[in-house]
């Protein structure tokens, strides 16, 4: 492997901490003896175009410093290509980083990390969700949630998993059940009443709301929360329960698996790991093993 590391930075993540979480972890990786390369990007579109160059160039590994909006660009640039991907969380979610065990607020424990895993080939392969040419890692959100990621994204404060909690509040008011049209795996079609509907690789978004809490990222499967038609007040006394999980047992959360997922509905925009990728209908389907992290 190359000693050459490219460290691949979002300085805005998290109110700045981007750009601070990206000197210890490359200090780190220069102690381990790797020269480190940073590419920014003077916004998403070159940033990824610089990334995707250091992959074709043979770069050691790419290391993601941000938050999930980031791991999601970095993962444009090394899913099926065997480059390695490494993590120092320093976003407002985390949610891929907390799912694969790695620290969330020390950036030079992450560098540190990186470069003994890289030294030992510690190096563990995880499943992607694909919907069309975008790869995603934690969750496809659809409907209620969706909303909510889309007024989340726009709010400036507060910071972490809370300016969430606060966009679901304003979203309530205009809560309403969406016609639903599931299909899985090429069966039947289901066709349901449904607030949201979530499509997850990986358990949660959100900062640690686990809506697909069963969710494996190496059994080849997506899991699927249906949440169905409910009034508000349903709604806000199952919501605290998904930070555990516990949600899925409520008679109202339905949840399904399969390897492709097919959903339809009108008006509805899909999130994946919190970006828009399109308007219903959408097709995601579980890649095993596209994407190689570098873990702990």
């Amino acid at each position: 492997m190359t000693s050459e590391i490219t460290l691949f930075v979002n300085p805005t993540a998290g109110r700045g901490r981007g750009a601070r979480a990206a000197r210890p972890a490359a200090a780190a990786l220069r102690d381990a003896g790797y020269a480190v390369r940073t590419v920014l990007g003077e916004d998403a579109e070159d940033a990824l175009a610089r990334a995707r160059a250091a992959v074709a160039d043979g770069t050691g590994a790419l290391v993601a410093v941000g938050g999930d909006g980031m791991v999601h660009l970095a993962l444009q640039a090394v899913a099926g290509t065997g480059t390695p991907l490494g993590l120092v969380p320093a976003g407002t979610g985390n949610d891929f980083a907390r799912a694969v065990g790695l620290p969330l607020r020390d950036p030079a424990a992450a560098g540190r990390m990186t470069a003994d895993a890289l030294k030992c080939g510690r190096v563990r392969d995880f499943d992607l969700g694909r919907v069309g040419d975008r790869w995603f890692a934690n969750v496809l959100a659809s409907g209620f949630d969706s909303r909510v990621n889309d007024r989340g994204n726009r709010m400036r404060l507060p910071v972490g998993r809370f300016k969430y909690d606060l966009a679901m509040l304003a979203e309530l008011s205009a809560l309403r059940p969406v016609p639903y049209r599931i299909t899985l795996d090429g069966g039947a079609v289901r066709e349901v009443e449904a607030t949201l509907v979530a499509v997850g690789n990986g358990p949660s978004y959100g900062g640690g709301m686990r809506v697909c809490h069963g969710a494996d990222l190496t059994d080849g499967l997506l899991d699927v929360t249906v949440v169905g038609a409910c009034t508000r007040s349903t709604l806000l006394r199952v919501f605290p329960s998904v930070y555990k999980g516990t949600h899925v047992g409520h008679p109202v959360v339905t949840v399904l698996r399969a390897a492709r997922v097919e959903l339809a509905a009108d008006g509805v925009t899909g999130y994946a790991d919190g970006e828009p990728v399109g308007a219903l209908p959408l097709t995601a389907r579980c890649v095993p093993g596209a994407v190689r992290v570098v873990g702990p």
